[in-house]
């Protein structure tokens, strides 16, 4: 088996992200296209491969927009939701064709033998903040397209890192403690915590997450840096610290509000209900071989299936 570290696999991002690199043109016999299916197939080849985790994890949104966090602040990905009119319930707007091509890819993980996991009422992210928060024995590397979960970057109990892939694995970028707090001046001692707090003040349109009106990245990183937590600096803002100019203390408590809920939406989880379907660890050759052939014949999967095996082959040795 292999040594190395423990991969946990932003599973939507990277089927999202192949899915729009990739032509619709990829189909199966039957016309559906599989160029997500196939994209996602040779990351995890590639993962494998390049990084050789010693155990690997796909982690799934349950609640893409969990209800805990839009009770706590209703602009939360509002704008990404679809209402349906027949039953009054919200809905992602996810591509009609990338859709039926995510069971595709659950089938093919299960007869790789990879693990999925997942936890109900969170997202992905919590599954995979809950995961690093339990893992104490190895390197944890967080493979995503999200900078949300830069805040799971640690040395403590066991290094967590950040394999940033929003321009494509083959150009990844890895992010530890020191490139992190490089990148956005926030402390090294504790750059995934600080980039959390970090953000909450600098709010995030795509996530309908208003941030502090005046208040940036960089200054919000300054100002994480000079207090040491965001429950430090809202305190400061509150007792009218001297250490704050006026203005700033006049910005944090006009958005008290939204700085009430932040924490609760911008950070993930560490105690999601996880579930795992099987064992972690990345079997010595697919668990089962031959499905795994039926299914890319049946889905016209190419090369792509083939990487996954050959990948997975190279644990054998």
């Amino acid at each position: 088996m292999s040594t190395g570290p423990v991969a946990l696999l932003d599973a939507a991002s990277l089927y999202f992200r192949s899915y729009f690199a990739l032509p619709e043109s990829m189909t199966a016999p039957d016309g559906t296209p599989v160029n997500a299916v196939r994209g996602f197939a040779d990351t995890v080849a590639r993962i494998l491969t390049d990084r050789r985790p010693a155990r690997l994890v796909a982690c799934l949104d349950a609640d893409w927009r969990p209800q805990f966090r839009v009770d706590a602040l209703p602009s939360y990905k509002a704008h990404r939701v679809a209402e349906e009119v027949e039953t009054g319930s919200d809905v992602e707007e996810v591509p009609d064709t990338l859709t039926p091509q995510v069971p595709i890819i659950l089938e093919l993980l299960d007869a790789a033998g990879l693990a999925v996991a997942e936890a109900p009422g969170y997202e992905a992210d919590d599954v995979i903040g809950t995961l690093t928060a339990r893992e104490t024995e190895g390197a944890v590397e967080v493979i995503t397209g999200d900078r949300d979960l830069f805040q799971l970057v640690r040395t403590e109990p066991t290094p967590a890192s950040v394999i940033y892939v929003g321009k494509g694995w083959a150009k990844a970028e890895i992010l530890d403690p020191q490139a992190l707090a490089g990148r956005y001046g926030v402390p090294a001692e504790r750059a995934g915590a600080a980039y959390a707090d970090m953000a909450m003040l600098r709010g995030d349109p795509s996530d309908g997450l208003p941030g502090v009106a005046g208040i940036g990245e960089k200054t919000a990183a300054k100002l994480i840096t000079q207090f040491g937590s965001f429950e430090a600096l809202v305190e400061a803002a509150r007792a009218e610290s001297p250490d704050l100019p006026v203005k700033t203390r006049a910005r944090l408590n006009d958005a008290a509000q939204y700085l009430s809920a932040a924490p609760t939406v911008v950070r993930v989880a560490a105690d999601a209900p996880v579930t795992l379907s099987g064992a972690d660890v990345v079997p010595a050759g697919a668990a089962d071989e031959p499905r795994v052939r039926d299914l890319a014949e049946r889905w016209n999967l190419g090369g792509s299936a083939t990487r996954l095996l050959d990948a997975l082959a190279t644990y054998r040795t």
